[in-house]
């Protein structure tokens, strides 16, 4: 008999549940948001279920395209398993932030006991050891956000050599404490972080765009929360052939411009320190074509030398208005 369950966000429909859930059992929660990637979701769930880990943890997974619904019979399948408790629901509204916070807020009022919550995304793999290697440098370290590194699998081996391309490459090499990390595909934030960050904790701002993390991220910063990195606790990201191509490469760096500009915009309220923004912005721009060019000389592929350009480009395009939306369903294949 499965157990009653109230939506927290009358906005959500409940699609699946694991038979006789105990929310008051479970201080570990991994929230997944999902679109119409049934097949990778499944070998997510499979890693999951594969964790060397003593400590108990649900799983909260959103399902993002209401019309499709492909991910909610996988994870119907794995919540009756019983490999693992948790729930599956369906947030209508579609985007990135959306399925998120989804996430995140359902993890939250369903799990009154939990203190930590993780992410991963629905084409990643995690390690063996990865939840156990995130909790307990949360435990020793006392950080508020712990982060790891997304390590990238490409499907075309002749493309392993991106993988030194800031698109793919993780932010840091080495375990210990950092100023920030700037991705949720491989995070953990304690309870304590989401009730002192403003609701919702990801902007919609950035729903299409992308970067809605890295605005959280740095909210945090400013709020003086703590940050560490793992670099044991590993995730794998499959990539496509259609996310080495050079067109997907260039619009990765537009948008990681146009993502960097709106961060630094909300942190700059007042005329002054805007017109100071747009300053460094025209100031940047030459300066890209200068490091590119130096990067092309020391980078063999010149894919990587040219990031920096393109990033630059972005942050301008942005301040114009102009920038990509590739969470957009109808951007997306």
């Amino acid at each position: 008999m499965e157990t009653a369950y109230t939506m927290p966000n009358a906005a959500r429909a409940l699609a699946a549940i694991s038979p006789a859930l105990d929310p008051s059992s479970i201080g570990i929660v991994v929230c997944i948001p999902c679109f119409r990637r049934p097949q990778h979701l499944r070998q997510t769930l499979e890693s999951l279920a594969r964790q060397r880990t003593g400590h108990r943890f649900a799983v909260v997974m959103v399902e993002n395209d209401a019309l499709r619904n492909e991910s909610v019979p996988v994870a119907t399948e794995f919540l009756a398993s019983n490999k693992f408790p948790g729930l599956c629901v369906v947030e209508p509204r579609q985007g990135n932030c959306h399925a998120i916070n989804a996430a995140f807020e359902t993890a939250l009022a369903t799990f009154p006991a939990a203190s930590c919550f993780l992410m991963i995304d629905d084409d990643e793999i995690a390690s063996p050891d990865w939840l156990e290697r995130m909790i307990l440098t949360a435990e020793a370290t006392g950080a508020d956000i712990v982060g790891g590194p997304v390590m990238p699998d490409f499907d075309d081996a002749r493309k392993r050599g991106l993988r030194r391309h800031p698109a793919f490459a993780p932010a840091y090499d080495t375990s210990g404490p950092v100023p920030v990390i700037y991705g949720c595909g491989n995070c953990l934030i304690r309870r304590s972080v989401f009730e002192r960050v403003d609701a919702p904790a990801f902007d919609l701002r950035f729903n299409f765009l992308g970067g809605g993390d890295t605005d959280f991220f740095y909210r945090c910063l400013r709020l003086g929360m703590r940050f560490h990195w793992v670099a044991e606790a590993t995730i794998s990201e499959t990539v496509p052939p259609s996310r080495t191509k050079l067109s997907w490469l260039i619009s990765r760096g537009l948008r990681i411009g146009a993502i960097n500009y709106h961060v630094q915009r909300k942190a700059t309220p007042t005329l002054w320190p805007r017109a100071r923004l747009t300053l460094k912005l025209l100031a940047a721009f030459p300066l890209s074509f200068l490091h590119a060019a130096r990067a092309a000389l020391t980078e063999r592929d010149r894919i990587i030398a040219m990031h920096p350009m393109t990033v630059a480009i972005g942050s301008v395009l942005a301040a114009i208005g102009i920038e990509p939306q590739p969470y957009k369903a109808s951007k997306i294949t």
